[in-house]
């Protein structure tokens, strides 16, 4: 025995003098390599996979979680586009094959489909092929059935290594290191992450929060409180009118005594009007609720439930207010989106504001958090004694669903991340290009959704009430161009790295183009870029854009 164990490390030493300092076979199993890393499996990711597979490249897509699509996947269902001539390519036939599903009678399990309507409207609209409402398992069977027609290596579950998991040469990303010591080493790399974590462990600029309006000469940035904005496209609602509390609801835990303190989550004054910040527009979960029986897990109240949470939504109903506080927009099957509205609803305001920088485990602090505070909303709305019976009654018939997401719950993993980073390239897409006054000659898709944004703060108005501020909704006058330079970095800070999502945009110009499906749009031309640069030997920055423009084309994208 002792013989064999000299043996074993006689051979051990021989082997690294005449090698040198070869890797284990373990750690040489660990690094996997692609022409084309995708970090991130939201739709844009997906989109990116299939663009590169299609165009013959290996590809790589990397999901931290164990569910890929994102939000697409994760409960939003109602798509929002604004205009739906703006969406070609991949895009375009991502929502084709969700018609070509709920084709499928069998798909039809809890209502037939004639019995679905929504608004009045059947969403398949006279002269389209696309259908753009669907449940979340049916969004996640699609995308598995376009990933597995493609070559394409799909791997869960694994973290980029933000803190030293980027290996960069001479401007270019080599590789980049998982928590679990993975390596991916690639030609070109996309992060298509909503948090933008691979931009920033590369070394990327970026911002997050609010520009103020001076910075780049724009009216609907930075803080809005209290006034009536107008532009060139419409007039945005005025604070206090939309997603807002009704007049006198007092911000403090007992009424008229400010020695009291405020009521959780209010701030004392919101800042200086069209000043910037770093404070982060509200997130929620999408909820995918129904209300067929056999389906429905009814809303519980959460572990550790306060009442002093919910204080604000108890008085907003005390001083007037009637409706059921959110957009229950039908999905399939006897499902929902079920999305934010009023003053107190499912927007957790001011509670995000960490996000974009936290650790993992802080976000999933976070993100547990706004679960809890969206669960306890819900509860309350069905069951608390101060809730209007009828609105009791009304919520009380809903719950989550059974048969869509992996919590034994029915609530989903993901968060409705609206806004986090923002890379800051040589191209900043500003209001300006959402109004059409600044048109890029280099374009790679088009945004048409109106510039929106959700509040981020809650604080105490001049008459001592409460107020919501940071809510936006301009709409645009037609579909405008995003610029291919919005897209990749400048060339000094990374020369192989795209970024479909977390795009070089204001907040507010970005409120425009964060949409899922102009996100697969984005996702498809970065993979196209990354392809030509590939072929080329160039940059991301120096490729042709001619050449892009005529592939781009030729999948039936749409950028004028």
């Amino acid at each position: 025995m002792r013989r064999a164990i000299g043996t074993v490390f006689l051979i051990t030493v021989t082997v690294f003098l005449v090698f040198g300092n070869v890797q284990p076979l373990h750690a040489q199993k660990k690094e996997k390599r692609a022409d084309v890393i995708v970090y991130g499996g939201t739709s844009a990711g997906i989109a990116a996979a299939i663009q590169s597979s299609r165009m013959g490249k290996s590809v790589i897509l990397i999901e931290p979680t164990n569910r890929i699509g994102g939000l697409t996947t994760g409960g939003l269902g109602q798509t929002d586009i604004g205009n739906k001539i703006a969406i070609g390519g991949i895009s375009r036939e991502f929502y084709e094959n969700i018609k070509t599903h709920y084709d499928d009678l069998s798909n039809w399990k809890w209502q037939k489909k004639s019995e679905y309507l929504d608004g009045g409207q059947t969403r398949t609209e006279k002269g389209e092929n696309s259908m753009w409402t669907f449940e979340p398992s049916a969004a996640l069977s699609v995308y598995q059935d376009m990933i597995s027609k493609e070559d394409i290596t799909l791997v869960y579950n694994e973290r980029l290594n933000r803190e030293k998991g980027i290996k960069k040469r001479d401007g270019k990303i080599l590789s980049i290191q998982m928590e679990s010591g993975k390596v991916f080493s690639g030609k070109v790399f996309i992060d298509a992450t909503y948090e933008g974590d691979l931009l920033a462990a590369a070394g990327v600029t970026y911002t997050y929060g609010r520009e103020s309006n001076d910075q780049y000469g724009e009216t609907l940035n930075g803080v809005q409180a209290n006034i009536k904005n107008t532009s060139l496209l419409g007039v945005v609602s005025k604070n206090g009118f939309n997603h807002n509390f009704v007049q006198g609801v007092d911000p403090y835990i007992k009424k008229g005594n400010p020695e009291s303190g405020l009521l959780p989550g209010i701030h004392e004054k919101p800042g200086l009007e069209g000043s910037g910040d770093r404070k982060v527009q509200a997130y929620c979960f999408r909820m995918c609720l129904t209300d067929h029986p056999e389906n429905r897990i009814p809303f519980v109240k959460p572990d550790g439930y306060l009442e002093m949470d919910y204080e604000l939504l108890l008085r907003n109903y005390e001083a007037g207010f009637n409706g059921v506080p959110w957009i229950n927009s039908s999905m399939p099957n006897r499902k929902t989106d079920t999305n934010n509205r009023n003053g107190f609803s499912t927007d957790f305001i001011g509670q995000n504001y960490n996000y974009p920088e936290a650790s993992y485990d802080e976000r999933e602090k976070i993100v547990e958090k706004h679960r809890n505070y969206q669960m306890g909303l819900m509860w309350t709305l069905a069951n608390h004694p101060r809730i209007p019976e009828k609105i009791r009654k009304e919520v009380s018939r809903w719950g989550t669903a059974k048969d869509e997401f992996e919590r034994p719950d029915g609530w989903q993993q993901q968060l409705y991340i609206r806004e986090a980073r923002r890379m800051v390239s040589d191209y900043v897409m500003t209001q300006h290009n959402c109004e059409g006054l600044h048109i890029p000659n280099d374009p790679v898709g088009l945004g048409a959704y109106g510039m929106d944004s959700h509040h981020t703060q809650r604080y105490v108005d001049a008459n001592g009430f409460v107020q919501n501020e940071g809510n936006v909704e301009c709409k645009v006058k037609a579909p405008y161009p995003i610029s291919y330079k919005s897209i990749v970095p400048k060339k000094e800070e990374c020369k192989n790295l795209l970024v479909p999502v977390c795009l070089s945009a204001t907040h507010i110009a970005f409120g425009s183009i964060r949409m899922e499906p102009v996100f697969m749009v984005l996702g498809q031309s970065a993979a196209t870029a990354a392809v030509l640069a590939i072929d080329t030997g160039s940059s991301v920055q120096d490729i042709p854009y001619r050449s892009l423009q005529k592939r781009l084309l030729k999948d039936k994208q749409r950028i004028r």
